[in-house]
């Protein structure tokens, strides 16, 4: 069996169960296992089969304290008609490419994917554990609708979400704000998101905060990405789209495939490395930065400085300038070395930038690539895409097909991941669509590019005009260590 421990040290050695519960190290790393490729399923079996095969398969490697049985459960629990389309994550065309279309469940955002399986992951792992667990979670406006949906009234959970205020959109604020269940809450934030995730971090790591949750018979776990349980379900979806097109006949079995990914807090494009280390013959990773792109420059040079103003895009899930879950590829990159990602790290939190090895940086070069786009490159594809090719963008995808065009096509697949639905940002999309949005409400901007594109809104964004909101609070950022500790004792009481 294989076990977990720290990307900064291998001080813990725990297993995926555990490492699922517990979300972050004590030292502050996250959880990483040494070796991802030995004992991976061969590409021909992970192409074979439905969705939920693959998810087995890739679930089974890389959880293998999970039994069969158990992982047979979690998938089959996550993936079914929560998801509006029967191949979960389907791929469409688009022009000379392709699109994966990962928002095709109960919330409209990528996020769904794995935060439908995270609660199915912590439910086994809590079995015999006896524990309380309540999850934390900083969103950038995604992440934490998905988590409340996947978590609400889950027996021994609770769940609370901090988000930026007035940082998200409309409708994402409703979908946090709107969320029913016993054991929710949800909390705006005076900052963005990197100073929320920074105190989320903190809060895991305060000792004294988590012996009073223990006395409780409370843990503490995450939500976010940081949770090895949130990665590894978006392993998957590469492994099928590449099925689906050789299904397709687009491509077949070995050829090489590159995708582009909108790209904020590093995970999503994570795990398409993971797939790589697995076996699937990825050529390149392109990250799709916005105007924080801090990831673009890091990826050009290097060096990773967060020092630098932070800007409000219409891409707002994207709107980040601490990538966390770049510290599982340095450790990989780096085979292993610990003490130099502690070291990485050490910089980043003291001085506020860090410059990896030569040795690296060429590793790193190997297999990612980047770009960015501005507010104005991305509504101008998203007024083209829709003008050329009849289909509607969300503010993120068109980041990641921005970056994708400007790249020479050499004849190799290549995909781009769409993680939203267009409807979760209905006003900026008609305005990119040259729409006078002036003095329209969320609803009515909806509304209008439903008439436009004759498409139809997802129900359960069009339900939020006349569902009650719940929540309202606001606190400040060192506030949230007070407000985790009094909720974790209301919802679990």
């Amino acid at each position: 069996m294989t076990t977990y421990h720290s990307t900064r040290s291998r001080n813990e050695s725990l297993t995926s169960k555990q490492a699922i519960l517990e979300g972050i190290a004590h030292d502050g790393g996250l959880f990483v296992r040494d070796d991802v490729a030995t004992g991976a399923p061969s590409l021909g079996a992970l192409m074979a089969g439905t969705y939920q095969d693959r998810a087995k398969l890739v679930l089974g490697h890389l959880l293998d304290d999970f039994t069969a049985e158990e992982i047979a459960s979690c998938v089959d629990a996550a993936y079914g008609d929560n998801f509006d389309s029967p191949a979960v994550t389907p791929v469409s065309p688009c022009g000379d490419d392709w699109t994966l279309e990962l928002w095709h469940g109960p919330t409209s955002a990528f996020k769904d994917v794995a935060l439908q399986m995270l609660p199915q992951l912590m439910r086994v792992s809590r079995t015999g554990d006896g524990r309380n667990v309540m999850i934390v979670t900083a969103t950038s406006g995604d992440t934490g609708k998905a988590a409340l949906e996947g978590f609400a009234d889950v027996p021994g959970t609770g769940v609370t979400v901090f988000y930026p205020h007035g940082k998200v959109s409309d409708v994402q604020r409703l979908q946090m704000a709107t969320q029913r269940g016993n054991n929710v809450a949800v909390c705006a934030i005076e900052g963005n998101f990197d100073d929320a995730q920074t105190e989320v971090k903190r809060i895991f790591a305060d000792a004294a905060l988590r012996d009073r949750l223990a006395e409780e018979n409370v843990v503490l776990s995450s939500a976010n990405s940081i949770n090895v349980g949130r990665l590894v379900p978006q392993v998957t979806y590469y492994f099928d789209a590449y099925a689906q097109l050789a299904s397709a006949g687009t491509l077949k079995a070995g050829d090489a495939i590159d995708f582009c990914v909108p790209t904020g807090n590093f995970g999503d494009v994570l795990a398409g490395y993971y797939a790589k280390l697995m076996g699937l013959p990825v050529r390149t990773l392109v990250v799709a930065s916005n105007a924080n792109d801090v990831l673009t420059d890091f990826i050009a040079t290097g060096t990773y400085d967060r020092r630098r103003p932070f800007h409000k895009t219409i891409s707002p899930s994207m709107d980040i300038l601490v990538s966390s879950n770049l510290e599982r590829l340095l450790f990989y990159l780096s085979e292993g070395d610990c003490d130099l990602v502690a070291s990485l790290m050490a910089d980043l939190a003291e001085k506020g930038a860090y410059t990896i090895p030569p040795a690296l940086l060429e590793r790193l070069h190997a297999t990612f690539a980047c770009g960015r786009a501005s507010d104005e490159d991305t509504r101008a594809t998203i007024r083209s895409t829709w003008e050329e090719h009849g289909v509607l963008l969300d503010p993120h995808t068109a980041v990641a097909r921005h970056v994708l065009e400007q790249r020479p096509a050499d004849g190799t697949c290549r995909v781009v991941l769409s993680t939203a639905s267009p409807y979760k940002f209905s006003a900026d999309v008609l305005a990119a669509l040259n729409h006078d949005t002036a003095g329209m409400g969320g609803f009515a901007c909806m509304d209008a590019l439903e008439e436009l594109s004759h498409t139809t809104a997802p129900a359960a964004l069009s339900a939020l005009r006349s569902a009650p909101e719940r929540f309202g609070d606001v606190v400040a950022v060192d506030g949230m260590n007070a407000y985790v500790e009094d909720k974790a004792k209301e919802l679990l009481a």
